[in-house]
């Protein structure tokens, strides 16, 4: 089985809905995406997937959340756009690119992270 990851990053403001302290107020963060995929089969050139494809394919999805106001998109009307969240929105949305994401990372801060993944 292989693993790759590539990372990549978003800037961008989000508030907490139902939360009792600081985060309930707008603020924002530079999020940092980790995307890991696994797979056994290499292609011709001994690949699993082209390391330009995946930066390509996630970064297509993080410019829907640069420099925007998460509460306001329609994806997270109603829901507290946690890092939780936003973790599981771009595995979602990677998925249906690239079958082999098995993992997102996202980092609010260097010391704290959410990670979504299925078995």
């Amino acid at each position: 089985m292989h693993e790759l990851k590539v990372e990549s990053s978003f800037s961008a403001a989000h508030h907490l809905l139902n939360y009792n302290g600081e985060c309930e107020n707008q603020h924002g963060h530079n999020w940092k995406v980790e995307a890991y995929f696994r797979g056994s089969n290499l292609d011709k050139s001994n690949l699993l997937i082209d390391f330009k494809l995946l930066k390509k394919e996630l970064n297509g999805i993080l410019n829907n959340l640069d420099h925007k106001d998460i509460n306001t998109l329609e994806e997270f009307k109603g829901i507290s756009p946690s890092s939780e969240i936003l973790s599981k929105y771009i595995y979602k949305k990677l998925k249906e690119r690239i079958p082999s994401t098995y993992k997102i990372s996202v980092w609010e801060t260097q010391f704290a992270c959410a990670s979504y993944f299925e078995e």
